[in-house]
């Protein structure tokens, strides 16, 4: 059965406020005379009648307490009943002195009925408006039809929330119970809601059906949220996220707000979070180049560097349409910043040239790479053109123009490589840093994990497998990798380039490697489903130069500490430049031939670490 969508006229609102005035008024005189009504009252009462309705129905027309949508009622319309009645009744209460001195030595009403009618006239309208509400709730959006839900934070936020989301008819959420941290809070109840503790949460999941879990907590201790999150999904209660309120529509909350949480919550370690007051001194006023600005990394230190107030923010990449999308979100996002948008490819030396010679960038952020290690197996002289010629053109013309600082973005893959791609990354930061003690350029490298949501990454992988009905697919059960943030991992590049002396490599401390079958686990029950059962997890097996495991520093370089705990430097044996020099211009005149045995070969020279993993080059494995 459903409730009719078409509003009460308003007419019949008012008619309904003064009948329930009317009666108001005779249980006034009932409570006042203890049920009997004295004779010697009925008079004064029935002269007094008229008067008394017109005064309340003419405050209800000021006030215009029958406008508003009565199932939608609020605070304000409770505001607007209490000054129409208590209007009316200070009015009636001044007429009682005008009537005794100036008419028949008689009250109007008695000063005791002004009283106890205002109360009850505000209670019967308030009551009746409160019950058209939960009527129309209930008839719309039934009790019984509606989905459990339980919110953790028992705080501000929390309130608003379950608010929120009895306000909204259409939600199809209850809201059964609160969760908190503070001891202090258990026992009581918000709302009309229980406050229970956060360690009663597995306990309570076990008993109750409930379908959603809401983190309603603003500024939460990572562990604590991690902890409660883990708890929801193992018990396949779908979680969602308010967002902060800076984020909410007008300052408001809406359900349609609510979000599934990221995968980024569940990583196992507290967010790493930087300073980056130094960073803004190194590139406030400067000409600053990003290469492979269109991709992940690229784009989110476009974001970050713009926030700096840059001379000018030169993003190169050869990616047309993603460049384009980056420089219509910048603008939006930075009317002021003068922004160059230079397409082009980190190969094509003459093109890099042209654009050192015009712009004169004082700091590089170097991100344009090949990184697909399967792919890069299969194109190996595509990875050397692009990973070390490429690196080679800018090292090059960066020391020619006297830029300043340079970061290298490389990868865990490059330690201890067993991939094309993870070899042609650490040719890349060996020429890096050979460069930088002939050179007043700083240059400076950074190597990531994983990037949580880049382009191509297990992530968006995953997702769109379970949009799709599965399988998601996992080449190894014991598969594990660091992951970040891309935020972090913006953070790291700018942090590095701020305090890089020149010739470091910077990790971050990135606490325990995940097993991505896990990872695919928690996924799958982020979305509400179950692994197994809704979808299922395929193993395919180990790609050609993929590890089981990977490491951020290989094992014969050591680290150095930072003024920030979770930053490592690895200190690394020195190169030769003009040895590596001759080798890499040897590398690269392999291209020509399009000989990937003469390539494997000459790549595992200058990287003798790099032994081939489930690769068609083991065989040339030294």
């Amino acid at each position: 059965m459903r409730f009719p969508d078409h509003h009460v006229p308003r007419w019949i609102i008012l008619l309904i406020d003064t009948f329930l005035v009317m009666l108001a008024l005779f249980t006034a005189y009932m409570l006042r005379f203890e049920f009997t009504i004295p004779p010697v009252e009925v008079g004064p009462l029935l002269f007094a009648f008229p008067i008394y309705m017109m005064v309340r129905i003419t405050s209800f027309l000021i006030a215009e307490t029958y406008a508003s949508v009565v199932r939608y009622s609020g605070t304000e319309d409770s505001i607007r009943v209490l000054k129409a009645i208590v209007g009316g009744s200070i009015l009636m209460g001044l007429l009682n002195p005008l009537k005794f001195y100036f008419w028949d030595s008689a009250y109007f009403l008695p000063f005791t009925i002004v009283i106890i009618d205002a109360v009850l006239a505000s209670v019967f309208m308030i009551l009746f408006r409160l019950g058209a509400k939960m009527l129309y709730l209930e008839m719309r959006n039934p009790r019984s039809a509606k989905s459990a839900v339980v919110i953790y934070g028992a705080g501000e936020s929390g309130v608003i929330t379950k608010r929120t989301i009895d306000r909204d008819a259409a939600s199809g959420y209850q809201v059964i119970a609160f969760f908190d941290d503070d001891l202090r809070k258990s026992g009581k109840r918000l709302e009309g809601a229980p406050i229970l503790h956060t360690s009663s949460l597995d306990a309570y999941l076990s008993k109750q059906a409930v379908s959603q879990l809401i983190v309603s907590i603003q500024q939460s201790d990572p562990e604590k949220r991690r902890a409660v999150i883990n708890t929801a999904v193992n018990h396949q209660v779908n979680v969602l996220n308010v967002p902060p309120v800076n984020n909410w529509i007008n300052g408001e909350l809406s359900v349609k707000q609510l979000k599934s949480v990221k995968i980024e919550d569940l990583l196992g370690r507290p967010p790493i979070v930087l300073a980056d007051s130094h960073v803004g001194e190194q590139l406030r006023g400067q000409v600053v180049l990003i290469t492979g600005a269109a991709g992940s990394i690229g784009s989110g230190l476009m974001q970050l560097v713009a926030r700096h107030e840059p001379l000018l923010l030169i993003a190169f990449d050869q990616a047309e349409s993603p460049l384009f999308e980056l420089e219509i979100a910048l603008r939006i996002a930075h009317p002021k910043l003068r922004l160059e948008i230079v397409i082009g490819d980190v190969r094509q030396k003459e093109r890099l040239r042209k654009l050192f010679a015009t712009f004169k960038p004082a700091v590089v952020y170097h991100a344009a790479a090949y990184k697909h290690v399967p792919l890069m197996e299969l194109n190996p002289t595509e990875a050397v053109l692009t990973n070390v010629l490429g690196t080679k053109h800018l090292v090059d013309l960066s020391i020619e123009s006297h830029v300043k600082t340079f970061v290298l973005i490389s990868t865990d893959k490059a330690v201890n490589p067993t991939s094309v791609m993870g070899s042609s990354k650490r040719v890349a930061e060996i020429y890096a840093q050979a460069s930088n003690s002939e050179t007043g350029t700083h240059f400076i490298t950074t190597r990531f994990g994983n990037v949580l949501g880049s382009n191509g990454s297990v992530i968006p992988l995953f997702r769109k497998q379970i949009e799709d009905g599965g399988p998601l697919t996992i080449t190894h059960p014991d598969v594990v990798r660091f992951f970040m943030t891309i935020p972090e991992a913006c953070q790291l590049v700018l942090e590095a380039g701020a305090m890089g002396e020149g010739g470091e490599i910077f990790v971050f401390d990135m606490g325990q490697s995940v097993r991505i079958a896990d990872l695919a686990d928690k996924m799958i029950r982020l979305s509400g489903l179950e692994p197994g059962k809704d979808i299922e997890i395929k193993y395919t097996g180990l790609r050609p130069g993929e590890k089981l495991f990977e490491e951020l520093l290989a094992s014969a370089e050591n680290t150095m500490p930072t003024h920030h705990p979770r930053i490592l430097r690895a200190k690394v044996r020195a190169n030769d430049l003009i040895e590596v020099q001759k080798e890499i211009d040897e590398l690269v005149a392999i291209f020509q031939l399009q000989d990937n045995e003469a390539l494997i070969k000459k790549l595992k020279r200058i990287v003798p670490e790099y032994i081939s993993n489930n690769s068609e080059f083991s065989k040339f494995d030294v």
